[in-house]
């Protein structure tokens, strides 16, 4: 059982951004920059192309709203999307917001309180 599988149980606490039947986004615990979420099926799934196609789409569509309300959240020049893998074998999609590349060189980390993190899930879910 992944690390993600139990987020999605609730067995491990999270900063839950979105979550539908499929799906749930939070935010990374280690990000790359303020507002880093990651959004993941609640399939436990190891690699992104072995997803069934529907699901992929799927998958895509809940992170392209997620991006957007992070836009609307974090200023950022873009979001940036990842989807590399080998950390946790659970399918994730990364969408950190960008302010130059290094952002999404997954080297550089924001230092977050618990009370940012608190306040930037409730923020991005309030803007989707």
């Amino acid at each position: 059982m992944s690390i993600f599988t139990k987020i999605i149980n609730g067995e491990i606490p999270s900063h839950k951004v979105a979550e539908n039947d499929e799906f749930i986004a939070f935010l990374d615990i280690n990000p790359n920059a303020k507002g880093h979420t990651l959004c993941v099926p609640k399939q436990e799934i190891d690699k992104i192309f072995d997803m069934e196609k529907g699901l992929y789409t799927r998958l895509m569509d809940f992170s392209y709203d997620v991006a957007k309300a992070i836009e609307k959240t974090i200023p950022c020049k873009r979001v940036g999307v990842a989807v590399v893998g080998l950390e946790v074998p659970h399918v994730h999609v990364h969408l950190i917001p960008l302010q130059d590349m290094d952002d999404m060189r997954f080297q550089r980390k924001a230092s977050l309180t618990q009370q940012e993190f608190e306040e930037t899930a409730k923020q991005i879910a309030a803007n989707l």
